[in-house]
């Protein structure tokens, strides 16, 4: 898939020193308010300086050349660039997160996996073995249920997640808190892996590094990517309990298992109980998570008729 001149746009302005989502995003504004795209009005130094200094300005139109290489390589690397103006930008995550949603996608794998029913893990990176084994069971039925798993591809709940998937025959997403560039396939998924079932997701320029702050952030997109999520061993602050509180105000079901031999620290589970997750519990027969719930809520959302189309600039209301 060509890369889109929104797309490229969008690259051209977040490579520049000291610009970001939040001056991209002003930017988007200022074009949906005039009935244009991001590729409309990147040549556009009146309008770009109402957000833009003289300095970046500069650097900017002294990058257009520069840019070609750039996406040649994606394109061979099969790498897709995906601008919130592109029609393939994942229509839930747009909708749930709505001007918050991440402006740029690069995505490796097969795009109509983020169309799928999903639903996301979020959770320790330190999780016991009895985490990891609630982790496993609820992805290996979750995929036994065609449902895709979608999680942080970090250490503990999320590598556990990816892996049952896989070990099942599903499909799993990767939401990376680096560069697509920088990804590797890690050793606990090496077996297991198969390209035509996984898709990586990243929010950030191709050779970003990893950083807290973006683990934070990508944690935001792994819930707008879900019709549901699940948080295991959650402690009472960190990325897993604010993930969780994000789900909350988005409103996606989120789920909490609370179970005998949690450590003394995963109170984050019983604290988000308190604020609307729901519990999941074991099954006396089977021994396993029971996630009725969980696929209904998975099931509810899918069965909804689709919101009518929006315009562009739905999606970046509000004063610039």
């Amino acid at each position: 898939m060509t890369i889109s001149r929104d797309a490229t746009a969008a690259m051209r302005l977040l490579s520049i020193h000291r610009v970001g989502t939040a001056k991209l995003r002003r930017i988007a504004r200022l074009a949906a308010q005039n009935g244009q795209t991001l590729a409309d009005v990147i040549d556009d130094r009146d309008l770009l300086a109402r957000v833009l200094n003289e300095q970046q300005l500069d650097e900017l139109f002294g990058s257009s050349e520069q840019f070609l290489p750039e996406l040649e390589s994606l394109e061979r690397e099969g790498i897709t660039a995906l601008s919130l103006f592109d029609g393939s930008y994942p229509v839930r995550l747009k909708s749930r997160l709505r001007d918050n949603s991440p402006p740029l996608l690069f995505v490796r794998g097969p795009l109509e996996m983020l169309e799928q029913p999903a639903v996301g893990f979020c959770g320790s990176r330190k999780a016991s073995d009895k985490g990891r084994c609630v982790a496993s069971d609820c992805a290996d039925q979750l995929a036994h249920e065609a449902i895709n798993v979608v999680s942080g591809y970090a250490a503990g709940v999320d590598l556990a997640a990816h892996k049952a998937a896989l070990d099942a025959g599903g499909t799993t997403t990767l939401v990376l808190a680096e560069g697509i560039r920088a990804f590797r396939i890690k050793r606990e998924l090496r077996d297991a892996w198969d390209d035509a079932r996984v898709c990586m997701v990243s929010e950030f320029l191709p050779s970003a590094r990893w950083s807290v702050g973006n683990a934070m952030q990508r944690n935001g997109t792994i819930c707008g990517l879900s019709s549901a999520m699940i948080l295991i061993e959650a402690r009472s602050s960190g990325g897993s309990i604010a993930a969780g509180n994000e789900c909350l105000k988005l409103g996606v079901p989120l789920f909490a298992p609370v179970y005998l031999g949690m450590p003394e620290s995963a109170t984050g589970n019983r604290i988000l109980l308190t604020k609307g997750a729901r519990e999941i519990r074991k099954g006396r027969q089977t021994n396993r998570a029971v996630l009725d719930e969980v696929v209904a809520s998975v099931s509810d959302e899918h069965d909804e008729p689709a919101p009518a189309s929006s315009p562009q600039l739905a999606f970046f209301g509000g004063r610039a």
